[in-house]
Parts: structure tokens; sequence; C-alpha cells
């Protein structure tokens, strides 16, 4: 058995419940990270079949989810248009996105992962426990428990994609 945690506990400099959502955050990012390590360009822009997506897509869109609930959470509002335009093709992926999210490098794809996570953090840290509870004016069916847990599945389930994406890409 390896010396990793496998304990999910509050991560320091966030409020209990809040530090355990980054810790979750954290590991499923980690997957990912493993998921896609040392992918070339070539593997991040293949298509699978007419109808698939491509694992640089998927990470593309991973990060324009999180943005999205950034929006969503945070500042309790709908993404405008113009937020919309830019997060664009990476967060509705198909069609448009197997033409346009093509030709980026493995680094310019979790450079941009990074960076809309540092905003998370950031926000997620001048939180309590108690903004994860409460409904979002702009949407009273939800929480942003469940909108960050739900981060967290989307990732994860296009972490599954893209290890079977991988695993049948062409030599």
């Amino acid at each position: 058995m390896s010396n990793k945690s496998l304990r999910i506990e509050p991560t320091p400099g966030f409020s209990p419940q809040i530090g355990r959502l980054v810790s979750m955050l954290t590991d499923v990012r980690n997957g990912t990270l493993s998921a896609v390590a040392g992918l070339s360009m070539r593997q991040l822009d293949h298509l699978h079949d007419d109808e698939s997506n491509s694992i640089g897509a998927l990470l593309a869109h991973m990060a324009a989810a999180e943005r999205i609930y950034q929006i969503v959470t945070f500042e309790e509002r709908d993404p405008s248009p113009d937020e919309e335009a830019h997060i664009g093709d990476a967060a509705t992926l198909g069609d448009a996105g197997r033409q346009t999210l093509r030709g980026r490098t493995l680094d310019h794809y979790l450079a941009e992962m990074e960076n809309v996570r540092q905003v998370t953090l950031a926000k997620l840290g001048a939180r309590d426990d108690g903004w994860l509870e409460r409904s979002l004016g702009h949407m009273p069916e939800m929480n942003a428990h469940w909108a960050w847990f739900h981060v967290m599945e989307d990732e994860v389930g296009h972490r599954g994609q893209i290890r079977w994406l991988r695993s049948r890409i062409p030599m």
C-alpha cells in the first residue's frame, strides 16, 4: 500500500466543509492530470469517430464548465452573452468543438485549467461553510455545494472518456 493519503480532510486555509470540497477537487484534478500525462498534440486532437470529442476538447470543456460554475455560484448569475461567446465551443462541445478545439498543446490546456482553478480556490477561500448550503439567489433550486459537486462529477465523467479515448488512439 502506498503512503498516499486516502482521506478526505479539510484543506488548511479553508473552512472545514469547503476544505473538504477543495480536497476532493484536488484529488479529481490529480487523476485527470495523470490520465493525460505525456499526450502529444496529435493525441489531444485525435477524433475516435465523427461523434466523439477529442481529449483536448474535453480538457477545454473541464475549464469552461468550472468557469461557468464560478459565475453561477460566486457571482450568482447566469453567464452573459459575451462570457458564453468566450467559453463557447468548449462548453457545448459537439460539431463546433470538433472544428475549433484543435492544434493546442497539453501545456496550453493544463495552463487554462490551472488558471481557472486558481480563481476557484481564491473565491472558495473567501467563503464559509454556510455559503455552501444557501440557495443561489438566481437559482433557488440549487445550492453552491451541489454546483461544485457537479463540477467534480463532470470532470470525473470526462476523465473516464479520456481514458477510454486514450486507449484507442492509433499508434
